[in-house]
């Protein structure tokens, strides 16, 4: 049982660092808009909020996996309420489908660890 907690730990930090990166590559679009040196610095931090606030959540959850349990889902929620009818489902399921992974693998990780199994 030991083996299953520590992989599904380490499965639930690598796929929030992996996601993290993923939603930066997005900010990448602010290089072709033709701003100058402060205006592209300025897009480039607004466009990295996301990620600044994913890392965030990382940071509080690698030691309390129930912030992360709950704060990833209602992320994911957020993200289909506030976007809804602009883009194709694929789109998503392509940013809300891993914050409720990862909600589910914190919270699994988080009971794990309650219950004495970790």
């Amino acid at each position: 049982m030991k083996n299953y907690s520590t992989t599904i730990k380490w499965t639930a930090r690598i796929m929030t660092m992996a996601f993290a990166a993923l939603i930066s590559i997005f900010a990448m679009d602010v290089f072709g808009e033709g701003y100058g040196f402060w205006q592209t610095i300025l897009a480039l931090f607004m466009h990295l909020i996301p990620t600044f606030f994913i890392i965030l959540v990382l940071v509080f959850s690698w030691k309390w996996e129930l912030v992360g349990g709950i704060i990833f889902p209602l992320l994911g929620l957020a993200y289909i309420i506030l976007a809804w009818g602009k883009f194709a489902l694929v789109a998503y399921l392509f940013i809300s489908g891993p914050l409720f992974i990862l909600g589910i693998l914190y919270t699994i990780g988080w009971y794990l660890k309650k219950s004495g199994k970790a």
